[in-house]
């Protein structure tokens, strides 16, 4: 019996205008579905991309890069459909005028953030993980969005890297927040007692030479670019 051979590849097919606008009538869970496939995408597309470049020197065989290239389609497609889904949103939309935030990061916010559930800033800040009073206890269910908390350290390193932009208010207020940081750090009382706290769970650890910054009331050097951004 012969098999038919023909392998020859087929290009992703790509979005109609007209199914594009249809992104409209999306639910909340639609979007937030896109929303987290589009990120284990591209997560998985540049974890291949890097275990690539350090097994090889060369280019990629056509095969890879092929499959590379679907999934690169594929992601785009999907924020072609969450931008024109966050344009419906007001919030989403002013959102995307900030410098920093772009279509895809928008569009996160609007998908996972219930503003009917979280009224005000301290619930949506809960509610993404980043009240320090909230606990994760062992064996219970993670009492946060762990994909929210994700898309808001993603919001916060696009406001560090467009901290040079002139109209940038996030990424200014995160270079006065690291200059704060800097001048205040031996001075300021809760800091010391986070100091105090981060050195006593590595007080097995060796010493750090030289600067001496992992004294009792001081945070090492790498903490302030992290609590410059909120992170």
């Amino acid at each position: 019996m012969e098999t038919n051979t023909n392998t020859e590849a087929v290009q992703v097919k790509r979005m109609t205008r007209v199914l594009v606008k249809t992104a409209a009538t999306l639910g909340r869970g639609d979007a937030c579905y896109l929303v987290n496939a589009y990120y284990a995408m591209q997560r998985q597309r540049e974890s291949a991309e890097a275990q690539l470049r350090r097994a090889s020197d060369s280019r990629p065989h056509e095969v890879i890069a092929w499959v590379i290239e679907q999934d690169r389609i594929v992601e785009k497609q999907i924020k072609r459909v969450l931008d024109e889904w966050s344009n419906a949103i007001p919030a989403a939309r002013w959102a995307k005028g900030i410098i920093g935030v772009g279509p895809m990061i928008a569009a996160s916010l609007a998908a996972h953030i219930d503003i009917s559930k979280c009224r005000t800033v301290g619930q949506i800040w809960r509610f993404a993980g980043y009240d320090p009073t909230l606990k994760w206890a062992r064996g219970t269910k993670c009492p946060w969005n762990r994909h929210l908390k994700r898309v808001c350290w993603l919001a916060g390193e696009s406001f560090v890297k467009t901290s040079g932009h002139e109209d940038g208010f996030y990424g200014r207020l995160y270079l006065a927040r690291k200059r704060s940081s800097r001048s205040t750090t031996r001075q300021a009382s809760s800091l010391a007692r986070h100091a105090r706290s981060w050195n006593a769970s590595k007080s097995a650890a060796t010493p750090t030479r030289g600067s001496g910054t992992s004294r009792a009331n001081c945070l090492p050097p790498r903490f302030t670019p992290a609590r410059s951004g909120g992170r």
